[in-house]
């Protein structure tokens, strides 16, 4: 599976994303989130892979059991590589997650990854005891929602860099860990609160970075972009 960085492309519409991606060439990793699929439709990722992107669907879909079942059946047929549910909705959903991109894959195709989310990376600690009642230090309950999920048949999951080397250790180092909140280190953190450089995702044990501001709003997004990548791979020297 491709392991550049993804671009999160969090833009108004398609053909903002589709300029911002003019220069950029093909086997280049994207994320489309609600945002840009709520406005543009299945069509907006057909399009990217026409044009030779991979492509990340960002959905998090929780519901139901049998719902989200449904809705996996239908988004295999969009032609994403990597889709995601929430852990929170459990074993039972997660699995049917799974089975529904199985039998919405065409025969011979291989069917789209699929992770889940732990925490989001702009949850913090007191946020997740207070807010989600879960009396536990966060790192407990990201791990916890990565054993889940393994054994609920998912690829991986999202995560902090912070927690990609216990998930690693527990789960194995083919099972993903897609880190988002990356920054370089003279960036704005913004939203996010568990962050980190794309140097220290690779240090810990990320698999896949996802990253959005950091490039899409630099003054030179193709020269951010390949620091990123050079950072990531350890190619800068450090």
């Amino acid at each position: 599976m491709n392991t550049s960085p993804i671009i999160a492309l969090d833009f108004e519409d398609r053909d903002t994303a589709l300029s911002f991606l003019q220069p950029f060439g093909q086997g280049t990793f994207v994320k489309v989130g609600m945002q840009l699929f709520y406005k543009e439709g299945p069509a907006i990722v057909h399009q990217l892979k026409e044009r030779g992107f991979d492509v990340f669907l960002d959905l998090k879909l929780h519901d139901i059991p049998n719902t989200v079942k449904s809705a996996m059946t239908s988004l295999a047929l969009v032609g994403a590589d990597l889709v995601n549910v929430h852990a929170a909705g459990g074993s039972a959903m997660m699995e049917a997650a799974v089975e529904g991109l199985d039998k919405g894959t065409a025969a011979g195709k291989e069917r789209p990854k699929i992770i889940a989310v732990t925490q989001l990376t702009s949850t913090t600690e007191e946020q997740m005891q207070q807010e989600q009642l879960i009396p536990k230090a966060l790192d407990e309950s990201v791990l916890h929602y990565a054993r889940l999920a393994q054994a609920s048949r998912m690829d991986g999951v999202v995560c902090s860099v912070w927690e990609a080397a216990g998930i690693a250790a527990a789960c194995g180092d083919g099972f993903l860990k897609v880190t988002p909140g990356i920054r370089l280190a003279s960036d704005e953190a913004h939203d996010q609160k568990r962050i980190a450089t794309p140097a220290e995702a690779a240090r810990r044990g990320s698999t896949h970075i996802v990253v959005g501001r950091s490039i899409t709003q630099a003054a030179d997004p193709i020269a951010a972009y390949h620091e990123i990548t050079q950072q990531w791979k350890g190619l800068d020297g450090r």
